[in-house]
C-alpha cells in the first residue's frame, strides 16, 4: 500500500522535540524521496518528523530509545490517559525537579505504569531546558529545568491527532538496535536514516540521548548496513553531517547538501546554519 501523500492528517506532527529533528528540513528533503513508498522504515524516530510528514500506511518505526517508544505506544492506545496524567503537572522547578528524578530509584521507577512513565517523558521534553533529551551514563534524565513562560505542556490537538494515525496505520514499534530491523525488512521498502550525526568538531559531539554513544565504529556499521540494503534492493535515504568523514564513507551513492539550522548548542553564537548531506541508494 502506498504511503497516504496528499491525504495526511495536518494535525499529526512531531509531540516533542528531538536533537536534529527533521521538521525544518522537510522541504528540502520531499524532492528527494521516492515518489512511491510501499512500506515505510524509520530506525531512529526520534522526534517522527519524517513519519508524521508522509503518513505511511505501512511503517517499522524503532528507535533505541525506550521512554520515547514507550510514548508512542501509549499514545496509540491511551491518549485518554496520558491527557489525564500530563494536566496534573505545572511549570515550576519543584515539580520538575521532583518529577525528573523519578528514575533515579530504578526499582521504584519500575513499578511506574507506562501511561505515567509517557506524561514524564511528554512534561520533562516541554519544560527542560532548550527541550533537550539528554541522559548520564546511568541513564537517568539530567537536563536542567528551562524556566519557560507557556511551554505547552499538554498540546491535545496534536496528540489526538497522532493517535488517529497510530490507530488506523499499521506501524510495528521496536525498541532495538537498528541493524535488527534492517535486517527483517521486507522488499519494497524505503529507509529513512537518521542517525546521531558525525561531529563537526570536537565539542560538537552530543552523546547524551542514551547511554550507549554512536562514535566512528557506530557511523562505519551504519554504512555497512546501507551496502547491505543496497545489496537487496532496498531503497535508502539517510541524512548526516557534511563532514569530510562522511562523505568519504558513502561515496559511492548519491550525495546532496541541505542547509539545516542547529538550536542546540552551549554557546548561543554557535547556533545557526549547517550543511548537511542526504544521501540515497537511488536517483
Amino acid at each position: 500500500m502506498a504511503a497516504k501523500r496528499g491525504k495526511r492528517d495536518r494535525e499529526a506532527v512531531p509531540v516533542v522535540k528531538w536533537v536534529g529533528g527533521k521538521r525544518q528540513l522537510l522541504a528540502a528533503l520531499d524532492p528527494l524521496l521516492p515518489k512511491r513508498i510501499r512500506t515505510y522504515c524509520e530506525p531512529f524516530v526520534g522526534g517522527g518528523a519524517m513519519l508524521f510528514h508522509l503518513q505511511p500506511d505501512s511503517a517499522f518505526v524503532n528507535d533505541v530509545n525506550p521512554e520515547l517508544i514507550n510514548l508512542y505506544e501509549v499514545i496509540r492506545d491511551d491518549v485518554d490517559g496520558l491527557l489525564h496524567e500530563l494536566s496534573a503537572f505545572s511549570n515550576d522547578a519543584e515539580c520538575f525537579y521532583a518529577v525528573r528524578d523519578w528514575d533515579r530509584d530504578p526499582q521504584s521507577y519500575a513499578q511506574i505504569d507506562r501511561v505515567r512513565r509517557a506524561a514524564r517523558i511528554v512534561y520533562l521534553n516541554k519544560t527542560c531546558y532548550n527541550g533537550l533529551f539528554r541522559v548520564n551514563s546511568a541513564g537517568e534524565f539530567n537536563t536542567p529545568f528551562g524556566r519557560y513562560k507557556n511551554p505547552g505542556i499538554v498540546n491535545e490537538t496534536a496528540l489526538r491527532a497522532v493517535h488517529r494515525y497510530f490507530s488506523s496505520a499499521d506501524i510495528q514499534f521496536s525498541c532495538e538496535d537498528y541493524a535488527k530491523v534492517l535486517d527483517r525488512l521486507p522488499p519494497q521498502t524505503f529507509v529513512y536514516l537518521d542517525p546521531p550525526y558525525d561531529p563537526v568538531s570536537d565539542t560538537a559531539n552530543f552523546t547524551g540521548y542514551a547511554k550507549a554513544g554512536f562514535g566512528r565504529e557506530e557511523q562505519i556499521r551504519l554504512r555497512e548496513c546501507c551496502d547491505t540494503l543496497t545489496k537487496r534492493g532496498i531503497r535508502f535515504m539517510l541524512s548526516n553531517s557534511a563532514t569530510a568523514f562522511i562523505r568519504e564513507q558513502y561515496a559511492a551513492y548519491h550525495i546532496t547538501a541541505v542547509s539545516a539550522r542547529r538550536a542546540v548548542n552551549s554557546d548561543p553564537s554557535k547556533r545557526g546554519s549547517v550543511e548537511e548531506v542526504v544521501i540515497r541508494n537511488y536517483e
